[in-house]
């Protein structure tokens, strides 16, 4: 039962990311949001909240496998960086949705896609599925840094 407790926590642990960026996100949509011009292959606004839950839990289960490894000196580096971008990508919405600030969003994102690049990396050395877990999110933030950028560029 211990094992799954922190599965729930893990995956609980990266949704409150989320729940912090929607903060900052939710009330900037229709009003701030709706006013700028988008890059061309914008997805629909409905898109985001589904495909961010789910990749928050695949992060989740991506730091639980990691976890289960145990806390010791060679999961450590792993895990640092792994906060360190769930830190980023919450605060990327702040930046972005909350100052309304596209260009200190793109100033983050970069970064952040460094981040996870690494951590993926980090992970992959401890558990291939851990690492394969965080590849949409990757994919997915490459999706968003061209959304910031064109957004970023057209405003």
């Amino acid at each position: 039962m211990h094992k799954y407790l922190r599965l729930v926590f893990s995956i609980l642990t990266c949704q409150l990311a989320g729940a912090v960026g929607a903060i900052f996100t939710a009330p900037n949509i229709a009003t701030w949001y709706a006013t700028l011009n988008k890059p061309a292959f914008t997805p629909p606004n409905w898109v985001f909240g589904p495909v961010w839950l789910t990749l928050y839990t695949l992060m989740g289960i991506a730091l639980w496998l990691i976890w289960s490894k145990g806390v010791i000196k060679k999961t450590l580096p792993a895990f640092y960086l792994f906060a360190a971008q769930l830190l980023l990508n919450a605060i990327w919405s702040i930046l972005f949705f909350g100052l309304r600030s596209p260009l200190y969003g793109l100033l983050a994102i970069v970064p952040l896609w460094l981040l996870i690049a690494y951590t993926i990396l980090k992970f992959y050395k401890l558990d291939r599925n851990a690492a394969y877990l965080l590849a949409p999110y990757l994919l997915w933030v490459t999706v968003a840094a061209y959304l910031n950028f064109g957004v970023w560029l057209l405003n």
